[in-house]
């Protein structure tokens, strides 16, 4: 009986996954709008590179149609990608899904390799991580995300499993606010236009009439805390990376147990010294 139930089950998993799939709605899903007319674009490159964003979160790999809903692709032409990401030794064939193998990240090493604040955060990062004794990263605005770059972590402060790579929502972040703030303002309208904007925890800002007025506040102070807005119990703050000129091209933020320093002991104790190393940043990015 207990076995009949445990198949049931597995049955019914994988039923609401091929549905979740099939809609479209898990992490990573996308159907992104290609440039039309343009002569200089190769769309069966773009569509490769959709193909392996496709597989973002899912351990279990994709099969040819699951790749297929992902990308919103026809089946066939998923099924080619695949077969030429397996020649090419970015993939493999497991029974009827599709793994990536290692290979794919010489991509990603290939951006940490050559992008000088990947490559001069990390040592910075870490010797402010000395000094204040938290966690503390650097990472770029990505449209409606931030991305990682460099992250320095003695401590494991919310229970999100963050690395080099690793994604978040920009509106909810200190590092996202801060940046967005600086944005031009038809870019910020872009932003509201396009961004999913919904409340990670009871203290999430999804309002613009609320974000706007944190963005002033950001450009006025020149640095911003978000307080437990993407994880309960995590506070975070955040100061801009600059090279050269007023322009932020990057971010530093600290995060916190929000139960053990108070909104104003975070900036008292910390503003300071992440100033410091942003600065420190700044300086090797522009020599």
């Amino acid at each position: 009986m207990s076995g009949d139930l445990r198949a049931g089950d597995a049955k019914a998993r994988s039923k609401t996954r091929r549905t979740l799939l099939e809609a479209g709605t898990l992490a990573g899903a996308s159907a992104l709008p290609f440039p039309e007319g343009d002569p200089d674009f190769v769309l069966s490159l773009a569509r490769g590179l959709q193909v392996i964003e496709a597989f973002h979160e899912q351990r279990e790999g994709l099969t040819v149609s699951e790749s297929a809903a992902r990308t919103g692709l026809s089946r066939a032409a998923a099924r080619r990608l695949l077969i030429t990401l397996e020649s090419l030794g970015y993939a493999e064939r497991r029974g009827s899904s599709f793994h990536l193998t290692s290979r794919v990240l010489r991509l990603g090493f290939s951006f940490v390799s050559s992008n000088a604040l990947a490559t001069l955060a990390p040592p910075v990062l870490e010797q402010l991580s000395a000094r204040i004794h938290e966690s503390c990263s650097v990472s770029l605005l990505d449209g409606e995300q931030i991305v990682y770059i460099a992250r320095s972590a003695p401590k494991r402060v919310m229970t999100i499993d963050l690395g080099v790579g690793s994604r978040l929502p920009a509106y909810c972040t200190s590092i996202g606010r801060l940046l967005l703030a600086s944005q031009p303002q038809p870019a910020i309208e872009a932003y509201f236009a396009n961004a999913e904007l919904r409340p990670r925890t009871l203290q999430t800002k999804v309002s613009r009439t609320e974000l706007e007025a944190a963005f002033a506040r950001a450009r006025e102070q020149d640095y911003v805390v978000v307080d437990e807005e993407l994880e309960p119990g995590v506070r975070a703050i955040a100061v801009p990376v600059r090279a050269g000129d007023t322009t932020p091209v990057a971010a530093i933020s600290v995060s916190v147990r929000a139960e053990t320093m108070s909104e104003a002991e975070l900036v008292r104790r910390m503003l300071q010294p992440m100033r410091e190393a942003a600065a420190s940043i700044g300086r090797q990015v522009t020599r």
